[in-house]
């Protein structure tokens, strides 16, 4: 009987254990079909959809009038379908042979991806390629063509580091914006106005729900979000002067056979820049669907670095273009007086250094002095201010510092110093030769030609200094405007009008009697300008010429650098008035001048 009551007990333990498991197990059950089966059925079907993302058009770029300058135009990438199962490794071979693209970039691509997005294996196929791939779909499984919109440089090489350029991201950019929203295969400003105002610019993606199979293949598109366009840039860049200055500086080094200069113009009075040119160029177009080894290696090989933006990034000794900064501070620091003779006999009477070729204009006044450029005179102007001084005028008119330039790799110059010499010579004691050289822009002296630019404009303002910057406005799809840039005074200098308005004169007689005279002769408009020539260890002499008109009311100050091109009035000067015929429309020819069938074409 006790074993029957034992066993008895036993099986009702294990009845009711039963009962216990299938309760649980039921329960279980419903509550992933009831309260988690949304989730599973979520999860479920991301095994079959994807989410293909269509990008966005970046902004477009036009010019202070309207002009188009940089567009989009439509083109296709190659992209892979990530599958849960590995990529066939034959699938990888088809691909780098019909996209001329090494297995192991594909698979590091590859191996580098998380999540669901397309793999992006080349973009801007040609049509042929995407023929062959739609075409032969049974033996490209997981391969998909997306259309998406190309960077389109309408005017190559125009303008080309100021605009800059786009291309695909890297690794080490991404580290640094992925949570910002960047993803792999992203295209991103690299250079340029492309970089600095990437985020206005990219817009935001759209995408398509895409059902697929097994393979990766897409069934159907069960979705669709369209993408939302960048903003557009209304740039300062005046479309024709930035035309003719790039001619204007191409004609120029073609005739004196030289390889590399700089140009800018801006307005003295807000900032905006008119015209930025660097030689050589480059085409950005070349990064926008993925440069070639072939042309990468072309452009960094070259000794003349085209790929550099010389009007920000080339330091160069400013030469006697500084002498608008020994000027200055002369006559405010009371050192001479506007009327004062000083005796140039070709070199100074402490230090036997002079004039070009040895020249000696005998007795001159400071206004004389600033015409002829003469060495002497503003030799003897560093000899009475010293070094500091020099150096703290300097620095009053912005010089040893990155004007703040929408524009990234600006370079910051140098002002000639104590501090400097100190620091990066063994023999650190400062002497007077090193300060005859500072005062006519020489010696440690380092400027960009925007910064040469920014002095000259300083003088054309009576003194204030407005920040330079090339985007006037930032507009929306919509058409609103999303910010505008208005005019922002950085700096004014601490001297005296009447100061200024001397070295104004002294300056506008550089072009009707001086340095420049001959260039300028029989221009209609008064200009005021400043040639320099800057020493060169390396070969030629650089050729320096800075100007603004007219004089009166100035609108426009033109700096121009031609690397290795001799005395700045034989190969800058040409160059800086070419710049000023454009902008004040004398190179168009005169309707009333031209025979009656030529006005007919007009």
């Amino acid at each position: 009987m006790v074993e029957n009551d034992e066993y008895g007990g036993r099986i009702n333990v294990l009845g009711w254990l039963s009962v216990l498991v299938i309760a649980v197990l039921i329960g279980r059950a419903g509550y992933l079909q009831i309260y988690d089966g949304e989730h599973y059925a979520r999860l479920a079907e991301g095994n079959r959809i994807r989410i293909i993302p269509t990008m966005a058009p970046r902004g477009t770029f036009f010019d202070r009038n309207g002009e188009l300058l940089v567009q989009n135009r439509p083109g296709f990438a190659v992209s892979l379908m990530p599958v849960m199962t590995k990529i066939d490794p034959v699938v990888v071979e088809r691909l780098s042979e019909l996209l001329k693209v090494p297995v192991e970039e594909i698979n590091k691509k590859i191996e580098a991806h998380t999540g669901f997005d397309p793999i992006r294996i080349k973009a801007d196929v040609t049509p042929d390629i995407v023929t062959i791939i739609e075409e032969q779909k049974n033996i490209y499984p997981g391969v998909i063509i997306e259309v998406q919109p190309i960077r389109d440089y309408m005017n190559k090489e125009e303008a080309a580091h100021t605009y800059g350029y786009v291309s695909e991201i890297n690794d080490m950019e991404l580290e640094k914006k992925k949570d910002e929203g960047y993803k792999s295969g992203d295209i991103i400003g690299k250079f340029g106005l492309e970089k600095i105002y990437d985020k206005e610019l990219r817009g935001e993606n759209g995408g398509q729900q895409v059902e697929v199979d097994v393979t990766g293949k897409p069934v159907q598109i069960i979705g669709n979000k369209p993408p939302t366009p960048g903003d557009d840039l209304y740039l300062t860049i005046d479309k024709n002067l930035q035309t003719a200055a790039e001619k204007a500086v191409d004609d120029q080094l073609k005739q004196i056979h030289a390889n590399a200069a700089a140009a800018v113009a801006m307005n003295p009075l807000t900032g905006e820049i008119y015209a930025m040119v660097s030689r050589p160029a480059f085409d950005p177009n070349l990064f926008a669907h993925g440069i070639s080894a072939k042309d990468w290696n072309k452009l960094n090989n070259n000794p003349y670095h085209p790929m550099d933006n010389k009007a920000i990034t080339g330091e160069y000794p400013p030469g006697s273009t500084f002498k608008i900064v020994t000027g200055t501070a002369a006559l405010t620091e009371g050192v001479v007086s506007p009327s004062e003779l000083i005796m140039d006999s070709g070199h100074h009477w402490i230090i036997p250094k002079g004039n070009a070729d040895g020249e000696a204009l005998g007795l001159i006044n400071f206004q004389q002095a600033m015409a002829h450029s003469d060495n002497v005179y503003f030799y003897e102007m560093g000899n009475r201010l010293g070094i500091d001084r020099i150096e703290k005028y300097a620095r009053m008119f912005g010089l040893g510092k990155i004007t703040g330039i929408d524009l990234p790799y600006e370079s910051d110059g140098l002002v000639a110093n104590r501090r400097y010499k100190e620091k990066n010579f063994e023999d650190g004691e400062w002497y007077l030769s090193e300060t005859f050289d500072a005062a006519i822009g020489q010696g440690f002296n380092l400027v960009t030609p925007l910064q040469a630019a920014m002095v000259m404009g300083e003088i054309a303002a009576d003194g204030k200094r407005y920040k330079p910057h090339l985007v006037n406005r930032i507009v929306g799809p919509d058409g609103k405007t999303v910010k505008e840039f208005t005019p922002e005074l950085i700096g004014q200098l601490d001297v005296p009008m009447e100061d200024i308005q001397l070295v104004q004169a002294g300056l506008h007689d550089v072009t009707k009697y001086g340095t420049a005279a001959s260039i300028f002769k029989g221009f209609p408009i008064e200009i005021a300008g400043k040639t320099g020539t800057a020493e060169n260890p390396h070969g030629r002499d650089h050729g320096w010429f800075v100007a603004y008109g007219p004089f009166g009311a100035p609108n426009i100050v033109v700096a121009v650098i031609v690397e290795q091109g001799g005395y700045g009035a034989q190969s800058a000067v040409p160059i800086g008035r070419k710049i000023l015929e454009a902008w004040f429309g004398l190179n168009k020819p005169d309707p009333a001048k031209q025979p009656a069938g030529e006005q007919k074409k007009q």
